[in-house]
Formats: structure tokens, sequence, C-alpha cells
């Protein structure tokens, strides 16, 4: 794979950094809802582009999770990154999960936003119609955000949703990219992964449930953690920002603590549950 510099953003310069990943339906303007009130001085945020969106909407590439995690690799040593934490939303998730199977000595703690798992979403028959055509068809965007957040979301934010994931992607890279999260399994490396691994989801979203994250993240990493945010869907930068950010950031936070010490329950509605999921 060629080497290539995501297009970033800098945030703060705490001694903690992590790399936040964006999901399938935008580039990284899905993070701008909680800019504002992140902890600038605890951590130091890179919030990348990946390749077909944003300002590298243009970029060639074989548009896979497996490139992008070396991409986020490559700005980590471009940065002096040695060791630092990953935000992943949705297939954003699989890319950060990516990396931690190629270096898991350089992620400090892992946390995946509505995360695809690393065995994929196989999706039936008529769903992977749906989410194909998505790509040329933006009612096809529309009803699979609509769907995902419950279908309790305003029609001019499911409209300002779709206009920009048509404005920020590349069509061929978003077809690509479909192909990649959904269809690839990585999971046996991952599996037993002592990463610490923290899953967020929505309780409004049928798509990536916390039933699927016990049954998929759970059952990868041996130090994962599960929390649902009652009143979210799919996209929780948009719906309960600061939920949101104190469930992440205290989860990010604890790495700070003694060698194997004390993840504090995240407040503002989210219900967390750690270990590993049930046979």
């Amino acid at each position: 794979m060629a080497s290539f510099l995501l297009p970033h953003t800098l945030l703060g310069e705490g001694p903690h950094k992590v790399v936040a990943v964006h999901g399938w339906f935008a580039d990284r303007s899905a993070y701008a809802p909680v800019l504002d009130d992140l902890d600038l001085g605890a951590f130091q945020y890179a919030v990348v582009d990946l390749r077909g969106y944003g300002e590298a909407k243009g970029a060639v590439g074989s548009f896979t999770t497996a490139e992008g995690a070396a991409d986020v690799l490559d700005l980590a040593d471009r940065l002096g990154w040695e060791r630092f934490s990953l935000i992943g939303h949705s297939m954003g998730g699989s890319v950060a999960q990516r990396v931690v199977a190629a270096a898991p000595h350089r992620v400090r703690r892992l946390v995946g936003v509505s995360p695809v798992p690393a065995q994929g979403l196989r999706l039936p028959p008529d769903q992977w119609e749906l989410f194909a055509s998505a790509a040329q068809v933006p009612e096809s965007r529309r009803t699979i955000i609509d769907i995902t957040t419950g279908g309790v979301r305003p029609r001019a934010w499911l409209d300002r949703m779709v206009d920009r994931s048509l404005a920020v992607s590349d069509p061929k890279a978003f077809r690509a990219w479909l192909d990649s999260w959904a269809g690839e399994d990585f999971h046996t490396e991952v599996a037993g992964s002592a990463v610490p691994a923290l899953t967020v989801t929505g309780a409004l979203d049928p798509a990536l449930s916390a039933d699927l994250m016990r049954n998929t993240w759970l059952r990868s990493y041996v130090r994962g953690e599960l929390a649902v945010l009652s009143t979210a869907g799919h996209y929780a930068m948009d719906e309960v920002p600061l939920e949101l950010i104190r469930t992440v950031e205290d989860f990010l936070r604890a790495d700070d603590d003694a060698e194997g010490g004390g993840d504090g329950d995240p407040e503002g509605g989210a219900a967390l549950a750690g270990g590993d999921a049930p046979a």
C-alpha cells in the first residue's frame, strides 16, 4: 500500500494522544458536534479524513479497512506518536480494530462508537441491496440513517445528514468501502486482545446493537466493556454529544490509573457492562 498522509485536524496539546476515525456516511466533520467540549488539556486529538472522504475525496486507494489502518499508523508516525488511543465510529470502528490487529503494542485504549465488529456485518439480500444502492441513491442513504436512529429524528436533520454525506464522499470509494467493512472478517486477528476496549452503542440503533456487541466485541477483547446510550441511535455525536464525550473521555482517562485499575461508570444515561459476553 502506498503511503498517504491522511488529512486531519489536531486539537489540544494534552499528553494522551487520540486518533478519531469517521464512519461510512461522513468525513471528519462527523465529530464537529463534540469538538467544542473535549478536554484538550488532558488529550490531543487527531481527527482524520479517510481516503475517499473530505479533503481526501480524490485520493486513490483500495478503500479497505486494512489500508485505512495503515494510513492511521503512518499518520501517528509522522506526528511522533509512539502510543495512542483510538476512537472509531461505525466503519471507523472497524478501521480502528485493524490498527489493533496490526500494532497492538501501540494502542493504549480503543473506543468504538456503534462500531462495525471485526467479524464484519452480514446483511440479508434486501438490506445489502439498500446499502449498495446508497452510493448512487440519496434516498437510500436517508432510509439507512432514519432506520438506524429509530425513525424518530427530524426530517430536516435527516436531509442535512444526507446532503453532507453526498458532499464529502466519493461515490466509487463509498461503494468500495462497503465491501470491506461489511464483508471482511478479521476477528481472529484481535481475538484475546488485552487492549482495553469500550464499545458504545445507541439503544435506538437496531443494526449495531448492544446484543451484537456482546456476541462480537466482548468476545474478542478480554478487557472489553459495553456502554449503552439510552436515547441515542447510530449517530451519538449528533444525538447525545455531551453524554458521548463523558462516556468516552472517562474511559480514556482510566488509562492514567494504576495498572488494571478501576474504570469509573460514565454519567449521562449510559449503562456500563464490562467483561466477557455470556455464552
